[in-house]
């Protein structure tokens, strides 16, 4: 399973991004699916998920109200939109996939938000 992040940027507060991430090699309805994230000096932490089966969605508190995972399975790509941003959303964005039940093993390359008061 490759993966491939982008759309990151530089956004002011309030503002909206969108995150995609490219698979390949598996499709994305067949792997759990998440996003998740590393601000300077802090571990990466999860933001969001979404199963393979059934296309079950998850979201940190952090960003509950605030963002929404979604998928085209027609284009085997994972999304990430991201709206009222803040300044603490700040971070690398990475795309990662699992195997039902396994941990994730799958990871893309980061993309980088910024998110300026």
């Amino acid at each position: 399973v490759q993966l491939q992040a982008f759309g990151g940027g530089l956004a002011q507060a309030g503002g909206s991004l969108r995150l995609s991430c490219a698979a390949s090699g598996r499709t994305v309805d067949s792997l759990d699916m998440g996003w998740f994230r590393q601000a300077p000096g802090k571990e990466r932490a999860f933001v969001a998920a979404i199963r393979g089966s059934g296309g079950t969605t998850y979201l940190a508190d952090s960003v509950k109200g605030r963002f929404t995972i979604s998928r085209d399975n027609a284009k085997n790509m994972v999304y990430l939109q991201m709206n009222i941003l803040k300044p603490e959303d700040t971070a690398v964005y990475y795309c990662a996939a699992r195997f039902v039940h396994r941990n994730y093993d799958y990871w893309g390359q980061g993309t980088l938000v910024t998110v300026s008061s």
